[in-house]
């Protein structure tokens, strides 16, 4: 089971509150939005890249170009970096708070 499904199925089993689910849906969808802004930055940077090499000649405008395309793979792999990270930081925090949940129902019983 994925990060995806185990997270989904501890909010349909309502492991925990409204307010707590809302929060992580709001962490969940924050994360997914700054992947794709780290994306869609790195094919801003790739496409001006192309075009400086493929429109205009000289040396210049290729180094330049070059160097727009190796900060657009550099900016990808940040991106792909820091969401995955976000992600499973997300996945343990809402671990560790329905096993507090669980602990605190233990006590009550």
């Amino acid at each position: 089971m994925n990060f995806w499904q185990k997270l989904y199925k501890t909010f349909i089993t309502n492991e925990l509150n409204l307010n707590d689910q809302l929060a992580a849906v709001r962490s969940i969808l924050a994360n997914e939005r700054t992947f794709l802004s780290y994306q869609r930055t790195a094919l801003t940077l790739a496409a001006v890249g192309f075009s400086l090499i493929k429109f205009f000649d000289g040396l210049w405008s290729d180094i330049t170009g070059w160097v727009f395309i190796s900060f657009s793979i550099i900016t990808i792999i940040l991106g792909i970096i820091r969401y995955r990270r976000m992600r499973d930081l997300i996945f343990n925090l809402e671990t560790r708070l329905i096993d507090r949940l669980h602990l605190k129902e233990d006590n009550i019983d």
